[in-house]
């Protein structure tokens, strides 16, 4: 009894264990917070797999708690010195692609390794993040954001939200 008590636990704990990423046809969706300088915020995002170790994707954040004088602009007598953070400010969205090397350093079935390039609405940028998966369906990640090349060099504090480094941390789901 106690046997096929083991087997059936060895089993079980088999389907449970989930993969960070599968390839061709492989579906992540992630939602977490975005951390940086004067703004915390949400962020998504959704990768689809195009190959053994390359998916593409997209991702968005907005900016929900700014804080400093970009919250609520400075005026100087009548004229606006430090602009206040509006809607194009607060958002961004950005085409991914990414080079899922967690097979290629056979750490655990469960890792996910990713250094990335994005296109976003402020600047060309890279990423590199990290999943680990519980199940075959949950896990969590986090990712380190940077610009490396912004489209605008003379920017207001308001337009350094998401022109600098930021980090995201949250859930992942296999679809």
């Amino acid at each position: 009894m106690k046997n096929i008590l083991f087997i059936l636990l060895v089993f079980t704990a088999s389907l449970v264990n989930g993969q960070a990423f599968s390839g061709k046809g492989d579906q992540k969706f992630q939602v977490g917070a975005n951390f940086q300088s004067h703004a915390t915020g949400l962020n998504l995002s959704y990768d689809y797999g195009l190959g053994e170790n390359i998916s593409i994707g997209v991702s968005s954040s907005y900016a929900l708690g700014v804080s400093g004088d970009i919250e609520n602009g400075i005026e100087v007598n009548g004229q606006e010195v430090v602009k206040k953070a509006d809607f194009l400010d607060r958002f961004d969205l950005k085409a991914r692609f990414n080079a899922n090397i967690g097979n290629v350093l056979n750490i655990d079935d469960n890792f996910d390794l990713y250094p990335g390039l994005s296109f976003s609405l402020k600047n060309f940028g890279g990423h590199v993040g990290a999943r680990y998966f519980f199940s075959s369906g949950f896990g969590v990640f986090t990712e380190a954001l940077f610009p490396i090349a912004k489209y605008n060099s003379d920017l207001e504090p308001a337009e350094e939200l998401y022109n600098q480094f930021s980090v995201n941390v949250g859930a992942v789901f296999n679809l």
